[in-house]
């Protein structure tokens, strides 16, 4: 199993990018959780087959229509805990 932890920056807040993310992401075989961060940024978590956490990093590189994504970071982590299912956190 593989752990990706990503930070989104540009306008990825207040435009429904965590929601939009979570309905990507439910369609494929991960866990994990998004959040917005004080300073701007998103930051997410995609948990699976890494195969399948680059399909959500794909996804997070765009965003939905109404967001600018200006940069991703993006680390591969070990697995500190498995989770369930995929939240939004606030």
């Amino acid at each position: 199993m593989a752990r990706l932890h990503v930070w989104v920056t540009g306008r990825v807040q207040g435009v429904f990018f965590r929601d939009s993310t979570r309905r990507a992401i439910e369609g494929l075989d991960l866990t994990g959780w998004v959040r917005n961060l004080p300073d701007g940024r998103v930051e997410a978590v995609f948990q699976g087959n890494r195969e399948v956490c680059e399909k959500g990093l794909a996804y997070v590189k765009t965003g939905p229509p109404s967001a600018r994504v200006d940069h991703v970071d993006a680390q591969w982590e070990d697995d500190e805990e498995e989770l369930t299912g995929f939240e939004v956190r606030y």
